[in-house]
Formats: C-alpha cells, sequence, structure tokens
C-alpha cells in the first residue's frame, strides 16, 4: 500500500486516508484518460500507467479510456491559446498503435479499453444542459489558464470551456470509484468527482502523478523534440536519455522505474537509468547493444554499425535532402537544424566531418550525413 500511494504520487484527493480504507474494503474501478492528439506515447504518459499497472497488480479492475470525442474540442489544460481541435482521421490514425504501446506497461489481457465517444457522441441536447446545471460558470472560471487569460485580454472559446464538463462526465459514464492523471488534469478530475457526486451521490478519488519533464527541463512535447517515446528503437531510446539534464537523473529514477541509482558521477548515473529503461522497454540484451553502440559511437567516435541508406539524385541542397533522409520532418524543422549549427556531412573517404551551416548548400556527391545520433548515408 506505501508503495501504491506514497511512490510516484503527487497527492491524492479528498485524502490518503479515504482511498486506502476503501482498497481494504474492496477492488475498486480507476481510469486513466488519454486524448490521442499525437500517435506516440512517451515516458511522461508512462508515469501514469506505471502507476495503474500497481493497481492492476493488486487485482483492481483498470480502465484506460481514449478521449475519442475530448480530443476533437481540445484540452486548454496549459494553454494561453486556444489546442487546435483534431478531427476523425487524425484521431483514428494516432490511436491505431495505442493500445500496442500501452501494453508494454499494462497487462492488455486485464486492461478494460473504451472510448468516450461512445457516450459523449450519443448525448442530446437536454442531457448536456442537464449536466452543465450541475456546475457554476463561477467554478470553471477559477481554472489557472481562464484567469491568465482573462488578465491578458485573450479569448476563452465556449468549446474549450466545455471541455472539463465532457470529461468529468466520462467518470459519471463509467460510474468509477477513482481517476488517475497528470497534476495539470487536477481540475479536469476534480470536475469529474464533482459531477459523480452530484449526479450518483458517489465519492470519486483523485491520484494525480507528477508531471515527468522532458530531457531538456521544459514539458515534454514533440513540438521541443525532448521526448523518450515508448516505441523509440533502443538505440534512440539510450541516446536520447544520455542527453537528459544532470539535475533531472533523480526525477527520472524515481518516476520511470522501480531501481535505486547506484552509480556516483553524473554520466555512470545516467548510464545507468539510460540502460534500465531499454531493457524495461527492449529487453536486458537490446539494452546492453544499445550501450555498447553509444560508447562506440560517442566516446570512441566511431561510426555506427549500420547506417540507413538513400539513393538520392544528386546534385540537392542539404534541406531537400535531410527531408528525403526523414532527418528532418519539414523545411522549417530543416532549416533550424542547420541554423543551430546541428547538421554535419562527411565527404566520401574524407575523415574529418563539415559542419554544414548554409542550408542552400547543394551535396555534389555522396557520403555520410549526421545529425546528433541519426545517420544517413547518400548513395
Amino acid at each position: 500500500m506505501e508503495k501504491l500511494l506514497d511512490r510516484g504520487v503527487a497527492q491524492v484527493l479528498p485524502n490518503k486516508e479515504g482511498l486506502e480504507a476503501l482498497i481494504q474494503k474492496r477492488k475498486i474501478r480507476i481510469y486513466l484518460g488519454v486524448d490521442p492528439t499525437s500517435p506516440n506515447l512517451h515516458l511522461g504518459h508512462a508515469v501514469a500507467l506505471r502507476k495503474l499497472r500497481q493497481f492492476q497488480d493488486l487485482g483492481h479492475e483498470v480502465v484506460l479510456l481514449f478521449g475519442t470525442f475530448t480530443a476533437r474540442i481540445g484540452d486548454p489544460s496549459g494553454r494561453d491559446k486556444m489546442r487546435q481541435p483534431l478531427g476523425p482521421k487524425e484521431i483514428a490514425a494516432n490511436m491505431a498503435t495505442y493500445k500496442k504501446q500501452a501494453g508494454l506497461i499494462l497487462n492488455n489481457s486485464k486492461t478494460v479499453y473504451k472510448e468516450n465517444g461512445a457516450w459523449l457522441g450519443k448525448l442530446k441536447l437536454d442531457e448536456t444542459l442537464k449536466i452543465a446545471s450541475r456546475l457554476t460558470v463561477s467554478r470553471l472560471l477559477e481554472r489557472d489558464m481562464f484567469q491568465e487569460r482573462i488578465k491578458e485580454g485573450r479569448e476563452i472559446w465556449l468549446h474549450e470551456f466545455l471541455y472539463p464538463l465532457l470529461q468529468g462526465y466520462d467518470s459519471v459514464a463509467m460510474d468509477v470509484d477513482a481517476e488517475l492523471g497528470g497534476t495539470d488534469q487536477t481540475f479536469n478530475m476534480l470536475v469529474g468527482r464533482r459531477l459523480l457526486e452530484s449526479m450518483k451521490k458517489k465519492e470519486k478519488f483523485v491520484v494525480m502523478v507528477p508531471i515527468l519533464p522532458g530531457l531538456d527541463g521544459r514539458k515534454m512535447s514533440k513540438s521541443y523534440g525532448n521526448t523518450v517515446n515508448l516505441l523509440d528503437v533502443p538505440e534512440d531510446m539510450y541516446g536520447k536519455l544520455m542527453s537528459l539534464n544532470d539535475n533531472l537523473i533523480p526525477q527520472y529514477f524515481k518516476l520511470c522505474t522501480d531501481v535505486s541509482p547506484t552509480a556516483v558521477a553524473p554520466r555512470d548515473l545516467k548510464a545507468q537509468l539510460a540502460r534500465e529503461i531499454v531493457r524495461m522497454y527492449h529487453g536486458e540484451k537490446k539494452a546492453k547493444e544499445a550501450e555498447e553502440e553509444f560508447e562506440r559511437v560517442f566516446r570512441k567516435k566511431e561510426m555506427p554499425s549500420e547506417i540507413p541508406e538513400f539513393h538520392i539524385d544528386l546534385p540537392k541542397d542539404i534541406v531537400s535532402i535531410l527531408i528525403e533522409t526523414k532527418i528532418a520532418s519539414s523545411k522549417s524543422q530543416a532549416w533550424r537544424l542547420v541554423g543551430q549549427k546541428g547538421v554535419q556531412y562527411k565527404k566520401p573517404g574524407a575523415s574529418e566531418w563539415e559542419t554544414v551551416s548554409n542550408p542552400q548548400k547543394n551535396i555534389l556527391e555522396g557520403g555520410i550525413i549526421r545529425v546528433g545520433r541519426r545517420f544517413a548515408r547518400i548513395a
């Protein structure tokens, strides 16, 4: 019980003692909601999934809810402006591998998977109004990001205003005992607690887990390029973790693993962390191979054992090559990589790398392109 409600838990509302008493009395139904706004789950999602797995291992009913309806609205959490809603096709594409990714942590055979479009998409206007009557405008306006927008003269769109109401109704529709989520979801989860209490006279506990920072200390986000995705190949996962800010190492050990650090030097600590996380998602053998590859390429300055090869008609500018080799996903990203002096090029037979500083530079012959941990051979 101590491990369940203490390690990796920021707070339990309304109180930890009440949830402990309920768990000792009977098995509970607890859920985690995830809006499929991206095709990848990352270590930040894994913090909550790992905690959910602990409940599952103790025999409690675990529900992983995909926000197929709420993703079409866009969660305003942490946003100083409106989040762009997603369309049904994009949501479906993002969800395609969610179950597989979640299964890296949860026991899929014991996990109940649901989509909130199943009930939110069927609500009639009179039913929505009935739910809305359970909350006040003043209560919704207490939300911190809404307060910030009001102070700055920014708009709050009505569909954003309704987001907490609809997410909160998920708790009612599934008749849960508890909800688990990151601290950034506290307001939404408490709305669900209020609705369940008001509509079904039932108490819902809220289990909040800390938000895992990205590799650079900012919010973990694909747009920042600071995520470690659960489906990253072992070499990428290991290399990314070796770029982690040193001051975040203890937090990653606590939230991402079940082990305690044993090394002393920051580099050794980071290597222990990277090896353990790769082992968790890819196995012992792949973790060892990823570590050996990293040491060979980045410490001994040798070439990777395998470099993907691309047949490209030359001459061609470096921006186009970065896109064709999939090192960059867009022209703007490619320009940014060059501007940051992150692109290196080695001609065939050359012993030294050349840093590419001009995004319009033409590559006249084959060779190797390198951006951080990513390599591409041009043939």
